[in-house]
C-alpha cells in the first residue's frame, strides 16, 4: 500500500475514535444532568420520618403484592377459562334422551332439554323467593361471588365444627352444573369462582337464575324445577303452591336426601326450613307461610314405579360418549334410544337380589349385591347396581372394582390350553411358594395329582398358581402372569390387573360388567364382544342416527373355537358336580365358575348358557367380611333364579362343548315323603323357600284388617260372637308356615358351606 494511503486510513480511524469518545462523553454527561434534574424534581415529594412508614411504604408493598396477586390469579384462572373453550358451552349439558326397551316400550329418560317454553316471568313468585331465600339472598347484589355470605358461612361452619352452611352463590352453582363436577377439591372451588365471574359478564342476572332453575338436579332422575314438579306433584311448575314451592326449593341442597318420593318426612322438614328462610329474609311474613306449615305438600306415590335407574344411568353415560363421536356439525341434542334391556329379566334380577338379601342378608352379613345379564352379542339385558337406588346411586355393577376370586381362574386355564395343555393334563396339587407367598386351598389340604378339569371343578388354588409358573418357563412366573393378563385383555377386561403373585387366583379387581361380558367369549366360540346398552339411536323426529349392528364394533376372535369348547366342557362340571350346583338349570346347558375372596369379602358366580351370560356379586360397600358366604351360596342361587326368568319363552341353544342340557335328577324318595309339608327342594338347588314380597305382605295385612272390621260390624249387628276370631289366628299361623316352613332345613352347599336357616320374624 502506498504511504499516502496509509496516512489516510490512520486519520480515518483516529477521527472515528474521536467521534465515538465524544458521543459517549456527551451521552453520559446528558444522562447525568437528566438524573440530577429528576432527583431535584423528586426531592419536592420526599416524605420522611413517620409519614414515610405510615403512608409510602405500605402503598409500595401493596402495589408489589397486588402485582404478584394479579399474576397468581391469572395463572389460576387459565384452567377455569379452558372449560369455556367450547363455543357451544351453553348447550354442553342439554342432551335429552328418552329410553326404550328392546321391544320399543318407554322405560325412562335422562338428561335435560334447555328451552324457553316456560319463561322466568311465568315461574311462581313464591318459588323464586323460596329459591333466593334458601340458596342466595344477595343474588341481585353480588358480582358472582357473595363475599359477605361466604364469610358468614365460614364463621358458622367454624363454630359448628363442620359444614353447616354453604357459601356458594347461585352463579357458582350454575358454573359447577355447566362446566365442572361434584368433586370436593380446592381446584374445583377455584375454577368455580372464576367461572362464576365469567358468567356474570356474559349473562344477565335473570338469565343466570333461569338457567339455574332449568338445569339443577332435583332428584328422581329429573333436572329443572318444571321436571321436578311433574315428577313429584304431577303438575306444571306454573301451578305449584307455596308448600310445594318450598319442598322444591329444599331439593337444591341434597336432592337425593330430601326427595319426597323416598323420604317424605325429611322433605317436609326441609320445606319447613325453607319457609323459615322466607320469613328470615323478609320475603314473607309468618302469617303468609302459616298455611303452608299446616298443610305440607303431598308428593305422588311412586314407590310402585320400578324404573331401571342403574341401567338408565349406564345407558346415558354410554349415549354421551356416543354423541361425542358424532360430527361437530351435528347439532341435534334430543334423542330416542332403543336399548338392549329386557324388562322381564330386569325385574327378575331385582326381585332375586332383594329376596335373597331380605331372607339371608343378615345371617350372611351381606348388605349389597350387583348383577349383569348379557346376551352373546354383548347387549346388556339387565343390570342391578345395588339394593336400593334411592339410598345410593353408586353403580356397583359398572364402577365398583372388587376381587373376583376363583371366578378369574377360567382366564388362567384358557391361557394354559392355548399353550399346549389339555383338559386332561395332570398337575400335582401340592405345596408351592413364590417368594414368601404360599397359596392355600380352601380346605387347607391337597389332593395330589389332578386333571385341569378336576382342579377347576373343585376350585383348587394351587393348580392355577403352578400353571402360571409353568407358563413362564425359563423366564419365570412373571412371564407366565403376563401371558394370563394378555389373554384376559383379549376377553375384554380393561381393569388395571397389576402383576402380583396372587393374580392367578383372582386377587386383582374387576367390575361386574366387564367380567360378565368377558365370559360371553366361551359360548361365542371364542369371539369376544363389547358390552353395550344402546341398540339404536333416533332423533326426536324419528330419523335413524346410529345402529349397533351397523355402526358398532364387531366381535373379534379372542381364542380358537376348540379352546372355547374345551373350557365350556370343563366349566360345566363346576355346575353339575362342583361348587356351583345351586346354579344348575333344568334342561338348559350351563357352565360357570364361583369365586370367594379372602375373609369372605366378595362372593361371585359368573356363568353362561348358549343364550346368555350373567355375573352375580355379593358383599359390603365398606369392604367388611361376610359371614362365610361363598360363591356357591347366594350368588349361585341368585344366578339360577335370574336365568330361569331369562330363558322363559326363549329357544334354548346348544352350548358349544357341552351340547344340550339334561333334565335334573328327580327328588329323592325320602324327600317326597315330606312333599305335603314343605316346598320341593332339589339337590342341585338347595335355595331358600319362596317368601312373600313386601307388597304382598301389605296386601294380606289390609285384607286381614278388612275381615276384622267386617267381623266387628257383624258382631254389633247380631250381638253375637262370630267365628272370625279363631279363624284369624289360624290364618296368621298358616301364613307364617308358608313363608318359613318349620321342617325346612338349610341344605349344605356343594363347597361345604351351609346356608343359614331363615329367620322367623
Amino acid at each position: 500500500m502506498p504511504s499516502h494511503w496509509k496516512q489516510k486510513v490512520r486519520n480515518f480511524f483516529l477521527d472515528l475514535d474521536a467521534r465515538i469518545d465524544s458521543t459517549l462523553f456527551s451521552s453520559g454527561k446528558g444522562l447525568r444532568e437528566l438524573y440530577e434534574r429528576y432527583s431535584t424534581f423528586m426531592d419536592r415529594f420526599y416524605v420522611g420520618h413517620w409519614k414515610r412508614w405510615v403512608f409510602i411504604e405500605p402503598l409500595s408493598e401493596a402495589a408489589t403484592i397486588g402485582l404478584g396477586g394479579m399474576i397468581l390469579m391469572l395463572t389460576l384462572a387459565i384452567p377455569a377459562f379452558r372449560e369455556t373453550a367450547d363455543e357451544d358451552w351453553l348447550k354442553k349439558s342439554d342432551l335429552a334422551v328418552t329410553f326404550l326397551d328392546r321391544y320399543g316400550n318407554p322405560i325412562g329418560s335422562r338428561g335435560i332439554k334447555h328451552n324457553d317454553s316456560i319463561p322466568l316471568e311465568d315461574f311462581p313468585d313464591n318459588l323464586i323467593k323460596a329459591t333466593l331465600a334458601t340458596e342466595d339472598r344477595r343474588f341481585y347484589d353480588h358480582f358472582g361471588i357473595d363475599v359477605p355470605g361466604l364469610a358468614r358461612a365460614l364463621v358458622t361452619n367454624a363454630q359448628a365444627g363442620g359444614v353447616r352452611q354453604g357459601g356458594s352463590s347461585i352463579t357458582q352453582q350454575l358454573a359447577k352444573n355447566l362446566f365442572l363436577n361434584n368433586e370436593r377439591t380446592i381446584e374445583r372451588k377455584v375454577k368455580e369462582a372464576f367461572l362464576a365471574i365469567w358468567l356474570e359478564t356474559r349473562l344477565t342476572k335473570n338469565e343466570i337464575l333461569k338457567l339455574y332453575l332449568d338445569r339443577a338436579y332435583m332428584g328422581g332422575g329429573t333436572f329443572g324445577v318444571d321436571g321436578a314438579a311433574h315428577f313429584y306433584f304431577n303438575k306444571s311448575v306454573r301451578d305449584v303452591n307455596l308448600a310445594e314451592a318450598a319442598m322444591l326449593a329444599g331439593l337444591f341442597k341434597a336432592p337425593t336426601k330430601y326427595a319426597p318420593h323416598i323420604n317424605l318426612p325429611a322433605a317436609r322438614a326441609r320445606a319447613n326450613v325453607v319457609l323459615d328462610n322466607l320469613v328470615d329474609a323478609g320475603f314473607m311474613t309468618e302469617g303468609q307461610v302459616f298455611g303452608a306449615r299446616r298443610n305440607p305438600a303431598v308428593a305422588v306415590d311412586r314407590r310402585d314405579e320400578n324404573s331401571p335407574n342403574y341401567y338408565l344411568d349406564y345407558a346415558f353415560d354410554e349415549m354421551r360418549k356416543l354423541v361425542d363421536t358424532f360430527p361437530k356439525s351435528y347439532t341435534e341434542r334430543v334423542f330416542v334410544v332403543r336399548t338392549a334391556i329386557d324388562m322381564n329379566v330386569q325385574k327378575a334380577a331385582e326381585e332375586a337380589i332383594e329376596n335373597q338379601l331380605r331372607q339371608f342378608g343378615r345371617d350372611y352379613h351381606a348388605t349389597q349385591a350387583a348383577t349383569v345379564v348379557s346376551d352373546l352379542d354383548g347387549g346388556i339385558r339387565a343390570m342391578v347396581g345395588g339394593r336400593d337406588y334411592g339410598a345410593s346411586q353408586f353403580n356397583r355393577a359398572t364402577d365398583a372394582y372388587r376381587q373376583p376370586g376363583s371366578s378369574f381362574k377360567p382366564y388362567v386355564y384358557t391361557t394354559a390350553l392355548l399353550n399346549g395343555f389339555t383338559p386332561n393334563s395332570k398337575i400335582v396339587d401340592g405345596p408351592v411358594c413364590i417368594g414368601n407367598w404360599c397359596p392355600q386351598n380352601y380346605g387347607h389340604s391337597y389332593s395330589g395329582q389332578v386333571t385341569l378339569t378336576q382342579a377347576i371343578t373343585r376350585s383348587i388354588n394351587v393348580v392355577p398358581v403352578k400353571l402360571s409358573i409353568m407358563l413362564g418357563g425359563k423366564e419365570g412366573p412373571k412371564a407366565g402372569r403376563a401371558k394370563i393378563v394378555e389373554v384376559a385383555r383379549r376377553f375384554g377386561l380393561k381393569a388395571p390387573l397389576p402383576d402380583t403373585p396372587s393374580l392367578p387366583i383372582g386377587s386383582d379387581e374387576v367390575t361386574v360388567l366387564e367380567h360378565a361380558v368377558a365370559y360371553a367369549t366361551f359360548p361365542n366360540r371364542g369371539k369376544a364382544v363389547t358390552p353395550h346398552s344402546v341398540l339404536e339411536v333416533r332423533t326426536g323426529a324419528g330419523d335413524l342416527v346410529w345402529r349397533w349392528d351397523r355402526d358398532g364394533p364387531k366381535p373379534r376372535q379372542a381364542i380358537p373355537p376348540n379352546i372355547a369348547a374345551d373350557m365350556a366342557g370343563m366349566m360345566s362340571h363346576v355346575v353339575s358336580e362342583g361348587t356351583a350346583r345351586r346354579a344348575a338349570l333344568d334342561g338348559i346347558p350351563t357352565a360357570g365358575k364361583t369365586g370367594t375372596t379372602n375373609a369372605y369379602r366378595d362372593a361371585w358366580f359368573v356363568g353362561y348358557t348358549g343364550n346368555f351370560t350373567c355375573a352375580v356379586w355379593y358383599g359390603n360397600d365398606d369392604y367388611s367380611p361376610t359371614n362365610r358366604m361363598t360363591g356357591g351360596s347366594l350368588p349361585a342361587q341368585t344366578w339360577h333364579d335370574i336365568m330361569v326368568a331369562a330363558h322363559q319363552g326363549v329357544e334354548v341353544r346348544e352350548l358349544n362343548g357341552v351340547g344340550m342340557g339334561q333334565k335334573l335328577p328327580p327328588q329323592p324318595a325320602q324327600a317326597n315323603a315330606q312333599a305335603n309339608a314343605a316346598p320341593r327342594v332339589l339337590e342341585t338347588k338347595p335355595g331358600p323357600p319362596p317368601v312373600l314380597t313386601k307388597r304382598g305382605a301389605d296386601i294380606l295385612v289390609r285384607v286381614e284388617k278388612l275381615l276384622d272390621d267386617a267381623a266387628r260390624t257383624a258382631e254389633k249387628t247380631t250381638g253375637k260372637t262370630t267365628l272370625n276370631e279363631p279363624a284369624k289366628t289360624g290364618k296368621a299361623e298358616s301364613s307364617s308356615a308358608l313363608a318359613f316352613p318349620e321342617n325346612y332345613v338349610a341344605a349344605a352347599g356343594p363347597d361345604g358351606a351351609t346356608a343359614p336357616a331363615p329367620r322367623k320374624n
